[in-house]
């Protein structure tokens, strides 16, 4: 996609509006995240609570994508989409009140995790209303190239900002961009054609699961799309106890390494290409944390942290794969089990990093995670290759090399 291609989908007003609502709310997220989890690490000192407070929403949002995702398809996606925006923006404030009891405000984060998952499907669903069919891809591009850039800007911004502000002060400015991106995606983006009802198909549901489970190809590809990842964001969720003054540097450079890896893997390599370079890029996205066990220089620290970011990027030839095995009418299903499995593990690798954390010393529990992701890319790699074989017959679209 051009320059010029993405300057045409910000010329349209609503999508200019949905994309800058989007870029608000992930950068009030990053900042809540950093203030959050600086408050618990202050208060309790705690691994396992301080990694939690800054993923462990990830749990819940699985639970949301299980039980509430019927509603992105819902008759006033719009209305739906602003209201979840006011929910975040009441979570945050009531954040930002000092002296909130721990146990209300871990109640807060996982009662607004149930909703994300519902949050960005009915995005998602909202984009693919607004753009055209052959506009989809580069503006999902663009969005996903913007929340990189957020999240740099954003952990860069929360440990500067620290120096002078109170993470309750801190809590308050994500608050205010939670507020304006509401009220951008109120003002520009219109209320879409009533939808027909559509009635959850929860037995349909399961069964689609257990078809898209019962493959042990499908589920090599799977595990690689949800366990490295998952660890990794353990190894990244540890940064706050392993470097406390330079863990905004190291979010940001992981943060700086997967918009690297997005736009070079995703924007200038084919499918070919990028399915030839899938396996060292999942070995280079563990690889260089086991560099931190040695306690390098901040800069050091930074530089392997920033190389790991960009095998980030694996995350796409995967799923171009996962595409390629399943029938037209099942992606959208599959799609949504393989986001909420990844998010899911995003903060399982968080939860298991706090807990492994308090056994050993916290560069040795970034080790250990990075050690045990790169033992699941390279055991199961076998098994994915041979799944990737079944892609490439005739009328399949992705390269081997998985």
């Amino acid at each position: 996609m051009t320059g010029h291609g993405y300057l045409a989908l910000l010329r349209q007003r609503e999508f200019a509006g949905l994309y800058a609502g989007f870029t608000l709310l992930a950068g009030a997220g990053t900042l809540s995240g950093f203030a959050l989890g600086t408050l618990v690490r202050a208060r309790t000192g705690s691994p396992f609570l301080t990694a939690v407070s800054m993923y462990g929403s990830s749990f819940t949002a699985v639970l949301g994508a299980l039980t509430l995702m019927s509603l992105a398809d819902g008759a006033r996606p719009r209305r739906t989409l602003v209201a979840l925006h006011l929910l975040a923006l009441a979570a945050t404030l009531a954040q930002a009140v000092p002296g909130l009891p721990l146990a209300a405000r871990f109640a807060l984060l996982l009662g607004v995790g149930l909703f994300q998952s519902l949050g960005t499907g009915t995005r998602m669903g909202l984009l693919a209303e607004i753009v055209p069919p052959d506009g989809y891809a580069p503006a999902r591009s663009l969005m996903n190239v913007t929340a990189g850039g957020a999240s740099v800007l954003g952990f860069a911004l929360g440990g500067a900002l620290l120096t002078v502000l109170t993470p309750y002060q801190l809590l308050g400015a994500a608050a205010g961009l939670t507020a304006l991106a509401a009220l951008v995606v109120a003002a520009t983006v219109r209320e879409r054609s009533v939808r027909p009802p559509r009635r959850p198909g929860l037995r349909e549901t399961w069964r689609g699961n257990v078809e898209l489970l019962g493959r042990p190809g499908r589920r090599a590809l799977l595990l690689n799309l949800w366990v490295p990842n998952g660890l990794v964001v353990g190894c990244e969720a540890l940064f706050l106890l392993y470097a406390p003054a330079a863990a905004g540097t190291l979010l940001a450079a992981s943060s700086a390494g997967m918009l690297v890896g997005d736009l070079v893997v995703g924007r200038l390599l084919d499918a070919a290409r990028r399915a030839r370079l899938a396996y060292g890029l999942r070995l280079l996205l563990a690889g260089p944390f086991l560099l931190l066990a040695a306690r390098p220089p901040v800069w050091a620290a930074a530089l392997a942290v920033g190389v790991a970011g960009v095998g980030f990027a694996a995350t796409l030839p995967l799923q171009e794969r996962l595409l390629a095995l399943t029938p037209q009418a099942a992606r959208g299903q599959v799609q949504g089990v393989e986001s909420a499995g990844r998010i899911a593990w995003q903060g399982v690798g968080a939860a298991l990093a706090g807990v492994l954390a308090q056994l050993v010393e916290v560069r040795w529990a970034i080790g250990v995670l990075a050690a045990v992701s790169l033992l699941v890319t390279v055991v199961s790699r076998s098994a994915v290759v041979r799944e990737g074989a079944v892609a490439v017959r005739p009328g399949a679209a992705v390269a081997g090399g998985v």
